[in-house]
């Protein structure tokens, strides 16, 4: 039995009621989910409270599941549809950058000594990205991150390839310049 119809096996298994074969896709597809809610967010927790809201809307969902994409895609598409309607907690994003960047004025010195320059290039990238509009931030996180062809992505975002295509040349651009803009002022 391969992977995919063991995956079938999971889903006919979790219509029918049975818990254990939900944990299993939850088990196969969790480490996937929290990736994309955490590169979409920036915020670990907001990205766990995110991931877990979505394994709850597929369960909430599976008889809605028509087996036309992959399961894997139409996971994608909840939790890019939870991320992209993720405003409430937008206040308190803006607030832990508020505090960062006191943070950074104050103990700026000892920070760059402390932390490694790849530790700061990851920070600069994530905190390029969270400048990037949801739509951008999704379609650059499916395709680049997550690997997904712009195909793929186009399904888990509900939009064309086009769109994904032209999302993603437009993130490029304006990641190329916050971060050129962020080494010329350094």
């Amino acid at each position: 039995m391969g992977p995919l119809d063991e995956e079938q096996d999971w889903i006919r298994q979790s219509r029918d009621g049975d818990p254990g074969a939900f944990a299993a896709l939850v088990a196969r597809y969790q480490r996937m989910i929290h990736s994309l809610t955490f590169r979409m967010t920036g915020s670990l927790g907001d990205a766990e409270d995110l991931a877990q809201e979505t394994f709850i809307q597929a369960f909430r969902r599976l008889e809605g599941f028509r087996g036309e994409a992959k399961f894997s895609s139409w996971l994608y598409q909840i939790a890019v549809n939870l991320c992209l309607n993720w405003r409430k907690s937008r206040m308190r994003r803006e607030q832990a950058h508020r505090d960062w960047a006191e943070h950074e004025q104050v103990f700026g010195g000892e920070c760059a000594a402390m932390t490694s320059p790849d530790l700061e290039n990851t920070r600069r990238v994530q905190d390029a990205l969270m400048k990037l509009p949801a739509r951008q931030r999704a379609a650059v996180v499916l395709t680049v991150y997550d690997g997904m062809s712009h195909a793929e992505a186009a399904r888990a975002l509900g939009c064309s390839e086009t769109t994904v295509s032209w999302r993603i040349f437009a993130a490029r651009a304006k990641l190329k310049r916050f971060l050129r803009t962020k080494t010329t002022r350094d």
